[in-house]
């Protein structure tokens, strides 16, 4: 059986990391300008284990990167996996020891500020400006559908079996008329997970959401699909039956990432 806890935080360095690079890019404020001269490398890892990932800003840009650095600027070091996770999930995470390099402050506020975006991904955080009810669809898009070939490729009994017998398929997901998009290709039990829209071949299933507010309420409030197919917030087009499946395995994978309720 997978180790829930290793899934959970593949999850978390291969879908929920490289969102910082969206807010990265997406974060046009003074404080950004400000620090963007401060460049170095941030790593986050599980202690004495090669479990981690990277953050490297340079030149005005930022890369996360999957590993471990040799000579990180600072070093956020966590007590085990599931301390990782904790940090991305809403819990209190665990740390190893104390931080390094953590009086570089130009270096640490940058992370401070990203980690502090990343909480528009919360369930109670309901932004009511148009560009952040945007930026929260999109980075819910993108994380999806990278954490459900991440579900794959982690080693999900279910996740495996289920696209080990499908032919080369594309699971699609956009905005319509012209909002953000992305996908999952499945083919023989393999999966890989794109932004934008596929152009290789037509979509097998194709979620297609009415505008920012009809996905909103769809991937950020959880209207179910039933509900909002009758409501007019998505149009599903493929098979109904897949369609399912693929709501299903997200659901797996939001019971995974939210807080455990009280």
């Amino acid at each position: 059986m997978t180790d829930k806890v290793m899934l959970t935080n593949r999850i978390v360095l291969r879908s929920i990391m490289p969102l910082f690079k969206v807010l990265h890019e997406e974060d046009k404020g003074p404080l950004k300008k400000l620090l963007s001269g401060f460049d170095g490398v941030i790593q986050l890892a599980v202690k004495d284990s090669d479990i981690g990932a990277y953050l490297e800003f340079k030149n005005g840009g930022l890369d996360v990167i999957q590993g471990i650095h040799p000579g990180p600027d600072i070093a956020l070091l966590f007590k085990h996996a599931a301390g990782m996770n904790a940090l991305f999930t809403g819990g209190i995470p665990v740390f190893g020891g104390l931080p390094k390099g953590v009086w570089k402050l130009p270096l640490l506020m940058r992370l401070v500020m990203l980690l502090l975006g990343l909480l528009i991904l919360m369930p109670n955080v309901n932004p009511k400006n148009p560009a952040k009810r945007e930026l929260k669809v999109k980075m819910i898009m993108y994380m999806i559908t990278n954490a459900l070939s991440q579900l794959n490729k982690g080693g999900d009994e279910d996740m495996a079996a289920w696209t080990l017998k499908q032919p080369d398929r594309i699971y699609q997901m956009s905005v319509d008329p012209d909002g953000p998009a992305a996908y999952l290709r499945v083919k023989a039990g393999k999966t890989k997970s794109g932004r934008g829209h596929y152009g290789r071949k037509a979509p097998f299933v194709h979620m297609r959401f009415n505008g920012i507010e009809g996905a909103y309420r769809v991937l950020a409030e959880n209207k179910d699909i039933v509900t909002a197919t009758a409501d007019g917030d998505i149009r599903l087009e493929g098979s109904p039956e897949y369609a399912g499946n693929i709501g299903s395995f997200m659901m797996r994978i939001q019971d995974m990432l939210l807080p455990a309720k009280k």
